[in-house]
């Protein structure tokens, strides 16, 4: 159970990333699907991985393992869809799902989340 929700908080993110992205373009939030939907699918299937490995998602690697597939994953779903990928983007892309997929993990170890 504790693995959905460390899967919520990373879906939870991704949306803000989009919408944060979106508003900082002067877009409509009501867009922020468009822009989410391919790291969201990428996101799952990162989550996919962990478990085909037995990680609970709360480690490094299971923090770099999201992070990655998520990045490179909503990506390549994003360019598949016909949409772009400009270097500005995967750049900013890069950095604020890094921070925030790998901090949010940093943050919990640090206070103890999910210690038996």
């Amino acid at each position: 159970m504790r693995r959905f929700g460390w899967l919520v908080v990373d879906l939870v993110l991704v949306v803000v990333f989009a919408a944060v992205g979106r508003a900082s373009h002067g877009e409509s939030v009501a867009g922020t699907f468009l822009t989410a939907w391919p790291f969201l699918v990428a996101c799952v299937a990162a989550w996919v991985v962990l478990l085909f490995l037995g990680d609970d998602g709360l480690g490094w690697r299971a923090g770099l393992i999201v992070w990655l597939v998520t990045l490179i994953g909503g990506m390549a779903i994003r360019v598949a869809a016909g949409d772009t990928a400009a270097v500005a983007f995967i750049v900013v892309a890069t950095l604020f799902l890094g921070v925030t997929l790998l901090g949010w993990r940093l943050v919990a170890r640090r206070v103890g989340v999910g210690r038996a």
